[in-house]
């Protein structure tokens, strides 16, 4: 599915220091306040309570004009969906809303943290390391029998140890 992974990695981060074919365009954001839904329909009360959400959302305050747009013809979609029961419209409405973080793992691919949770990490203690006893880091790893023990084990060797 396109568009689904982990974000490109900072072109200052690379091993390879070469300029980026495409250079990041910035634009001055222009913060806008959460519209209402248009007096122009009767709203479905399910589509209403969403909207609310989003207007509440903590991701509204990082929404321009083009957002709120897009978010809009979401709402639309979203009327159809509960009025008309037009419930094929459901994948179009979670694709368009997973762009906004609505879930915890489109939050987590858009790597969207809660302000708080660092706060939070920090007043939890830190477990004390519970000690390997199998001999360190990699005590637990056993090494394999090389292709030609095993294929002597498998065709009948004389089932004696051999080391490499």
């Amino acid at each position: 599915m396109a568009g689904r992974g982990p974000a490109p990695k900072d072109p200052s981060r690379r091993a390879r220091h070469e300029k980026d074919p495409n250079p990041t365009l910035r634009l001055e954001f222009q913060a806008c306040k959460p519209p209402d839904l248009p007096k122009t329909y009767d709203w479905h009360p399910q589509t209403v309570a969403w909207w609310k959400v989003w207007q509440d959302s903590p991701m509204a305050e990082l929404m321009g004009p083009t957002d709120w747009s897009f978010l809009l013809d979401t709402a639309l979609m979203h009327h159809a969906m509960w009025e008309k029961g037009q419930w094929t419209l459901a994948a179009e409405v979670r694709l368009r809303v997973a762009k906004y973080g609505a879930t915890p793992e489109d939050r987590m691919r858009l790597r969207i943290q809660w302000a708080d949770a660092d706060d939070k990490d920090a007043k939890v203690p830190m477990a004390a390391p519970v000690p390997d006893r199998r001999g360190g880091k990699y005590g637990q790893l056993r090494a394999l029998p090389t292709a030609s023990t095993a294929d002597k084990a498998t065709a009948g060797g004389d089932g004696g140890d051999e080391s490499a």
